[in-house]
């Protein structure tokens, strides 16, 4: 089967895009899913995503890790927006999608692409260096003096498997504060199993952490794959945040037919 297929990227976070709109992939196997996430055998991606008609919204999607398990993906939501926009599913500025964790709203501009997320619950706090936040997806935030010489996939992995998070594991962000308005970012990805360019959920969760170690918004967010803004609402009686966005580049790198 001869399948088209678009490559987006948004600050290095690269996805395989499926047009999904007749429904041909509404029950795409893992071994496919992997296959074309393969960066020597296969197209090459952190991710995959379909791309469907709503029935109550301007589409909906579906985020695949590289190992086939469905999550919720920041950037990867904010590429969907632009390619939803590329097959002419967006005549605004704005819209309205679902995804894997709910339904979620994007503003749209030529360079960048913002869309909204949610906290569930609060910032847990282990140590002085070391939280928890699930901002659609779970997040373990280790406070790092040496971010650089950081080796993210071994420090990540043993945090990803470890009890505290078992049976379904963490992601696992290593930040370095730059000053009361930026800070810098590494992320161990949770069914990539390997440091990426940029994590939405996790730059989210890193800027919402900051916030507790006297970062202000907006947040500007260094990854390794380009520059990220957090803007966000905090609620001091109840702890809790609000209006939340995420805002960052998201563009179409090429496209292509594969067999699969």
């Amino acid at each position: 089967m001869i399948v088209n297929f678009y490559k987006y990227q948004g600050a290095g976070n690269d996805f395989v895009m499926l047009d999904n709109r007749n429904g041909e992939f509404d029950s795409i196997s893992i071994n496919t899913i992997s296959f074309l996430c393969d960066r020597r055998f296969g197209i090459g991606a952190d991710g995959l995503i379909t791309v469907s008609n709503s029935q109550d919204k301007d589409f909906d999607m579906v985020y695949y890790n590289a190992d086939g398990s469905q999550s919720f993906c920041g950037n990867g939501s904010r590429c969907a927006v632009r390619f939803a926009q590329h097959l002419g599913m967006l005549t605004d500025s704005e819209c309205d999608f679902n995804s894997t964790d709910g339904p979620h709203s994007a503003k749209i501009s030529d360079d960048n692409i913002s869309i909204d997320l949610y906290v569930k619950g609060t910032i847990k706090k282990y140590s002085e260096k070391e939280f928890f936040i699930d901002t659609g997806s779970p997040h373990h935030i280790v406070l790092s003096k040496t971010l650089e010489n950081t080796d993210v996939k071994t420090e990540g992995s043993a945090i990803r498997y470890s009890e505290k998070y078992a049976p379904s594991g963490s992601n696992v962000n290593f930040i370095s504060l730059i000053n009361d308005s930026e800070l810098s970012i590494r992320t161990y990805e949770r069914g990539v199993e390997d440091e990426t360019l940029a994590c939405g959920t996790g730059i989210t969760a890193a800027a919402l952490t900051g916030f507790k170690l006297g970062i202000k918004p907006p947040v500007k967010i260094n990854a390794k794959g380009g520059t990220l803004f957090v803007t966000f609402k905090h609620d001091p009686d109840t702890d809790n945040f609000s209006d939340i966005w995420l805002t960052g580049p998201a563009e179409k790198v090429f496209e292509g037919k594969i067999e699969i």
